[in-house]
């Protein structure tokens, strides 16, 4: 069983966030880069158990520079077996689809596994982007995910309840919470890291659709007005003409 997952960073949500050359661009200074968690806690953990269970190899792949291969190691520190890193600034969600699924269509990887998005972009673009270059079945937000020879039952939440749904390997599958728990690397995790192989790779194209015009930060948040409850129509006043939530 060969297991890709696939890994992006992402600012830790601590750090301060501004942009920078004429709201163009993000402001690295000072950022302190983590993986992203719904790409660790869930895909590359479920991975990780699918192979102490089943067998196999996992590996982790992502898009980026070489400051960003310290994500990388710690993902490595949680258990996969080795990691490939193409070299390229990841401006654009198909642009960074189509460099993954070029190395897993050489590859023939029987699971394809993302976090469900990037808790800094929230595109949720990449995962099906994949599955649609590999043409393989893509299962979105999976929040269980069982193997069974080579047919998985995967669990997703929908409006109202669970939808289980069965598909042969090979398949695509985004991963949301409830997939699996997160795991904290332990001291020979972090050391065996260290030695484990990271393959760096070209580029095979530099084509990008998309590109930032301007970022901007959220409206800040007005004060809070205490109404007494025994004033309903002042209540009834200010979410019809201030509000215009009525």
């Amino acid at each position: 069983m060969k297991i890709l997952v696939c890994i992006s960073k992402s600012p830790d949500t601590t750090s301060k966030i501004a942009f920078t050359e004429g709201n163009t661009k993000f402001d690295e200074n000072g950022v302190q880069y983590i993986v992203n968690p719904y790409d660790e806690w869930y895909a590359l953990v479920r991975a990780l158990e699918l192979k102490e269970t089943l067998g196999g190899n996992v590996t982790i792949i992502t898009v980026g520079n070489a400051a960003d291969e310290a994500i990388i190691r710690k993902a490595l520190a949680i258990g996969a077996d080795d990691a490939v890193r193409i070299d390229a600034d990841p401006k654009d969600a198909y642009f960074t689809a189509s460099q993954i699924a070029k190395y897993a269509k050489d590859n023939s990887f029987d699971i394809v596994l993302t976090g469900k998005e990037t808790i800094n972009y929230n595109g949720s673009q990449v995962a099906g982007m994949i599955a649609e270059e590999l043409d393989m079945p893509f299962i979105s937000l999976a929040t269980k995910l069982d193997l069974n020879g080579t047919t998985a039952t995967i669990e997703r939440e929908v409006m109202g309840g669970v939808q289980v749904v069965e598909v042969n390997t090979p398949f695509v599958a985004s991963c949301a919470k409830g997939m699996a728990e997160q795991r904290i690397p332990n001291m020979r995790g972090i050391m065996a890291a260290r030695t484990k192989p990271l393959t760096v790779i070209p580029v095979t194209n530099n084509e990008e659709y998309t590109a930032y015009a301007s970022y901007s930060m959220p409206e800040a948040k007005t004060a809070c007005k205490m109404i007494s409850p025994d004033n309903m129509d002042e209540l009834v006043s200010l979410l019809h003409n201030e509000a215009k939530v009525i």
